[in-house]
């Protein structure tokens, strides 16, 4: 399985060494190649610093402060995660068409991507140890100084961690660059690809990009390994969530409220906007009703398609650890590292090359897509297996079951939910993928991504308003059941959405800092 995932990466390599070498240090040598990597660098580190500032004041917000329904607003603040940066293109365009260019592609992917940042850095701070912070107060500091010296740096490399996700998001991503008209690697290799007679640009243009990419993935490895190791130490003492006031609270939630109306309500209001404002839009009922049907089979089959590739490589490293099983487990990684403009560039060659009868076929893109998002059906499988207690197995065992037998009924039983959410975390990401999506799809058949990409690259934006509006719905309602899975599972001593016992409250709010 892992070397599956490894093919398309292989594939290209392949397929640049056999070019003449004189004319791939040509063009990495080209001026172009340096303008599209400062291009690409630039865009990474603003989205980067604005992700990560407003990821970490959303986290704070989440965590240590008493918000009216504060399930409403962790729910919020994950369900971004669902929207295609694309869309949020869109609307930008929608409402302001001259809209191009590095300023607005910064905004439109900060929005996209802080979920990254704020999820793993409000559970760092729910999960870190306040005690430090209640001995700076009683050496002077104040509650906001105390917080941000002492607490805020615990949550600090969680936050860094999901900053390096948004970096590959932004690095990788397609279809905001080529709508705001940003000259970044994805926008180029697709043009080389679709331009071209000769691939060979657009292959040295991906591998360049796929350097880059499999760099920050080193990197993000490195800081959750830190976050790792962080997070073992055991919290001694923590303290309940701070209340603002009544100023400071409706301040609070109108700044979150602002966030979460841009991002999730902003598209569908202009893109109903925009049928009211052309007098309503023909719709071709049976045609989107085919892409939407297409998107749902698509990528519920690589949803499916993934777990069973994630199942052997996420057992392995969950239980057996050494050289070889993590050479395999960061063999299966590599999807993290690869865009999609570059597995589809990468399948596109091998399918014509090896097995021309697949080029173009719904196996070839329902593959493409288990490559791009297995990392994330290992990591939940993996994570979800070393829950599972390894006596719980031994002693099935000695009762006399045989290995399938116990992993039938001990492990697969506890870990499947964990598992299942890996599964519609891979559907919901393969909804709104449109690179690989425009290189890989079959002749004749649409997705709603491929569809509001052909309206949108027209300028038709009237008519791309039902596609993209079928295609939010859908992917909120996989994102939405995540949520909830999430919220619903209570915290210690309470989760987001949960009430604290009374007497909880009571008994923390009678302790004096001395007690404590």
């Amino acid at each position: 399985m892992a070397g599956l995932a490894a093919l398309p990466l292989v594939w290209l390599l392949v397929r640049v060494a056999e070019a003449d070498p004189d004319r791939v240090l040509a063009l990495l040598a080209r001026s172009r190649t340096v303008t599209l990597a400062v291009n690409s660098a630039l865009l990474v580190a603003l989205v980067s610093a604005g992700c990560l500032v407003l990821g970490l004041v959303t986290a704070t917000l989440l965590a240590r402060v008493r918000l009216p329904r504060p399930g409403l607003w962790w729910v919020l603040a994950a369900l971004p995660l669902a929207v295609p940066s694309y869309l949020l293109a869109f609307a930008v365009l929608a409402v302001r068409p001259e809209s191009r260019g590095l300023v607005p592609l910064v905004a439109v992917l900060v929005l996209a991507c802080t979920p990254y940042v704020t999820l793993p850095a409000a559970a760092a701070l729910r999960a870190a140890d306040t005690g430090p912070e209640d001995a700076a107060r009683t050496l002077g500091r104040g509650p906001v100084a105390a917080f941000c010296r002492v607490t805020l740096p615990q949550a600090l490399p969680a936050a860094l961690a999901g900053t390096l996700l948004a970096a590959l998001y932004t690095l990788s991503d397609f279809g905001a660059p080529a709508l705001l008209r940003y000259e970044s690697f994805t926008w180029a290799v697709q043009a080389a690809y679709e331009g071209t007679i000769d691939r060979t640009g657009a292959a040295v243009t991906a591998l360049v990009l796929a350097a880059l990419t499999l760099l920050l993935v080193v990197a993000e490895r490195t800081a959750r390994r830190r976050w790792t190791r962080a997070g073992a130490t055991t919290a001694v003492h923590r303290i309940p969530p701070a209340r603002l006031g009544r100023g400071g609270t409706a301040l609070a939630v109108t700044g979150l409220g602002t966030v979460a109306a841009v991002t999730l309500l902003g598209p569908p209001v202009v893109l109903v906007g925009r049928i009211v404002a052309a007098g309503g839009v023909s719709v071709d009922w049976a045609r989107l009703a085919s892409a939407a049907w297409s998107t749902l089979l698509l990528a519920g089959a690589a949803a499916l398609l993934a777990v069973l590739m994630a199942l052997p490589v996420g057992m392995l490293a969950a239980r057996y650890r050494g050289r070889l099983v993590a050479g395999v487990e960061s063999t299966a990684y590599l999807g993290q590292g690869l865009p999609g403009v570059v597995v589809g560039l990468s399948l596109v060659f091998f399918s014509l090359a090896v097995v021309p009868g697949l080029y173009q076929t719904a196996a070839v893109l329902v593959f493409g897509y288990a490559v791009l998002y297995l990392p994330k059906a290992v990591g939940a499988t993996r994570a979800s297996v070393e829950r599972v207690p390894v006596e719980a197995e031994e002693v099935a065992r000695t009762l006399g079951r045989s290995g399938p037998a116990t992993w039938w009924a001990v492990t697969a039983r506890q870990a499947w939910p964990g598992v299942a959410a890996g599964g519609l975390l891979v559907m919901v990401t393969a909804m709104k993928e449109l690179p690989a999506t425009l290189m890989l799809r079959p002749t004749g058949t649409d997705t709603l991504a491929t569809q509001l990409w052909a309206q949108t690259s027209l300028g038709a934006y009237g008519a791309a308003a039902p596609a993209a509006l079928a295609l939010l719905l859908l992917a909120c309602v996989p994102a939405a059941l995540l949520v909830r899975a999430g919220t619903e599972r209570p915290d210690r001593p309470g989760g987001p959405g949960r009430r604290r016992p009374a007497d909880a409250d009571a008994g923390r709010g009678s302790m004096t800092t001395g007690d404590r």
